[in-house]
């Protein structure tokens, strides 16, 4: 199928996993499974709680510090499996100023990390910063059709999804560009992706029409130092 739920690949997945990587990851990838198969291989994990993942409390939850958007509590904690157990995990609670837009109130982390590594406070920044994947999916799905309704050929729904990713990339450039010009924050804060994408796609194919292709063969011959000149004197003439 061309949609498939994720947790069916999780074999798949752990089948790439090498041993010293860190592994962050949302709460459907909280499974036994999964978490049992990253700590055989070698791997650490950081992945949201998912409550209905059975968990036996070894310490008491105790504050440990704040970051910008809440208070962080820390215990360790063990996950049984049929025939085998993983002791070395701290459960990190963010309890949250604002809830989410979920009208969640606190964020529970699970993670092997040794704490001499990441102190609980580092590994709840680490999960914020996640985020900035989840805002990236968000672009795509609101500006990109990365997901055709009633496409079923696996192959062609990984082709479109991953020329959806190349066009997020070549926005995220243009941003940048622009950022280094007019400023990051007046950039993050007024440009809209949608505006901006729209007015791509409106304007392309009267450009391919108007504009001599030898003037794109130019372009594509450029040097990443020289193409990146060419990108900010464009954009200091927006």
């Amino acid at each position: 199928m061309g949609y498939s739920q994720e947790r069916a690949l999780f074999d798949q997945v752990l089948e790439q996993v090498k041993s010293g990587e860190l592994w962050i990851a949302d709460r459907n990838m909280c499974t036994k499974g999964f978490l049992f198969g990253l700590d055989r291989a070698g791997a650490n994990f950081l992945i949201r709680e998912h409550k209905t993942l059975p968990q036996t409390a070894l310490t008491p939850l105790s504050e440990v510090g704040k970051v910008e958007t809440g208070t962080v509590f820390e215990q360790a904690i063990s996950v049984t499996g049929l025939e085998e157990s993983l002791k070395n995990v701290r459960r990190v609670v963010l309890h949250l100023h604002k809830p989410t837009r979920n009208g969640e109130s606190e964020i529970a982390i699970f993670t092997s990390l040794p704490s001499s590594v990441k102190n609980a406070i580092e590994v709840a920044e680490l999960y914020r910063k996640r985020w900035k994947i989840e805002t990236m999916f968000q672009v795509l799905e609101n500006n990109f059709a990365g997901e055709i309704p009633g496409l079923g050929y696996p192959q062609a729904a990984l082709f479109c999804f991953c020329l959806a990713l190349v066009a997020y990339n070549t926005l995220a450039v243009i941003r940048r560009t622009l950022g280094s010009i007019h400023g990051v924050g007046k950039i993050d804060a007024s440009l809209s992706e949608f505006y901006l994408v729209t007015e791509i796609q409106g304007n392309y194919q009267g450009m391919i029409v108007a504009i001599d292709p030898v003037y794109w063969r130019s372009v594509g011959s450029l040097s990443p130092p020289q193409f990146a000149l060419w990108l900010t004197d464009l954009a200091q003439k927006c």
